[in-house]
């Protein structure tokens, strides 16, 4: 059974439309009726088809083009009007990345706050561990994902940084030249570098993750193309510049960490992303953790396990537990102290390669 679908747009001006869509836009003309005194034609191009109607009774409509060369397009006009009244907008097919300049804050979102669970793509349910988005420097989502298999297609998303950290459960995703089914278990985490295609397959009973995304709103496209896996296994192919990273719990070492008091395993994706970003698991050796100021832009961290009190420069103390999320900006002081021996904390930073201070306490 063959179908065809159109959009419909009003016209007050056939004749002048019918030069406008072929020639300004480029596109061709299909059908046109009747003979002696048309009334409607239908044009399709740029993967669209369109049948203007005289007298139609629709308001004006708005087409956009997205074209690689909008300087070129329609003689660089960006927004036209047609002689019957359809608004044109030309714009760039793949518009680059804008990382919005960080607005810096002390945020701290607390599990037993009850922030909101919200169901977002593919009825995965989400809930946002940094509100104000730090004027949309980034994103950080605590995820629950339905159980058994997920209604998910083959997609992309548009981003300068993105990482998937499984907290609890696993969950089963194929990537991009990547090989077989990549499962993501409790303590693993996956760097997505920016346009690789993949596609959750199936998730556990109970499975949480955390999602941090750069910048905060950022588009993911559908590939209707891609079957994945794909044929062929290329595991040190790069992104702009940043490979895939699946890193293993059970392959860690711990190693001093950049706080005293702390100890840390690194997920290897500073090294992978050429420095744009670091993941840390930190935990506490036992000793007494000072206070310290870092020069990061954004320092993002959450509470896997275990309690401790964040201490903050000019700030009421925090007591955190599991669930719980805050990011320090730079130059403020802070300490976490009382940590519990089964404290495990997700460190974000990005850049990935930041200084840090030991400072003696001298305030209020």
């Amino acid at each position: 059974m063959e179908t065809k679908a159109e959009v419909r747009l009003p016209t007050n001006n056939l004749g002048g439309d019918l030069p406008f869509f072929t020639k300004t836009l480029k596109m061709r003309l299909d059908m046109i009726y009747p003979a002696d005194n048309p009334e409607i034609a239908v044009f399709s191009g740029h993967g669209l088809r369109v049948r203007v109607e005289k007298d139609a009774p629709d308001a004006p409509g708005t087409l956009r083009i997205l074209t690689d060369g909008p300087d070129e397009f329609a003689a660089g006009e960006r927004l036209l009007v047609s002689p019957g009244g359809t608004r044109v907008e030309i714009d760039e097919l793949n518009p680059p990345l804008v990382l919005p300049e960080t607005q810096h804050a002390f945020v701290v979102r607390r599990l037993a706050d009850q922030a909101p669970w919200v169901i977002g793509r593919a009825g995965m349910e989400y809930r946002d561990l940094v509100p104000t988005r730090l004027g949309g420097a980034m994103i950080a989502s605590h995820i629950r994902v339905p159980d058994g298999p997920v209604p998910d297609m083959v997609h992309f998303h548009k981003v300068g940084f993105q990482l998937i950290f499984c907290v609890r459960g696993w969950v089963d995703v194929l990537y991009e030249d990547q090989g077989g089914m990549r499962r993501l278990a409790a303590g693993d985490c996956f760097i997505q570098p920016p346009e690789i295609r993949h596609r959750v397959m199936h998730a556990a009973d109970g499975i949480e993750v955390i999602e941090i995304g750069v910048p905060a709103e950022h588009i993911t496209e559908i590939d209707h193309e891609m079957e994945l896996p794909t044929p062929v296994e290329r595991p040190d192919r790069e992104w702009q510049g940043q490979k895939f990273v699946h890193n293993l719990a059970k392959d860690a070492a711990f190693e001093p960490f950049r706080i005293p008091g702390f100890e840390a395993r690194d997920t290897t994706i500073c090294d992978n992303t050429n420095g744009v970003a670091s993941v840390m698991v930190a935990r506490p050796t036992g000793d007494m953790s000072p206070w310290t100021r870092h020069d990061c832009d954004i320092l993002f961290n959450f509470v896997l396990a275990g309690e401790m009190t964040l201490e903050g420069e000019n700030k009421d103390p925090y007591r955190l537990s599991a669930g719980d999320a805050f990011v320090i900006p730079p130059k403020m002081a802070t300490r976490y102290a009382g940590a519990t021996t089964d404290l495990q904390l997700l460190e974000v930073s990005l850049p990935g390669r930041f200084e840090t201070e030991v400072v003696s306490r001298s305030w209020g």
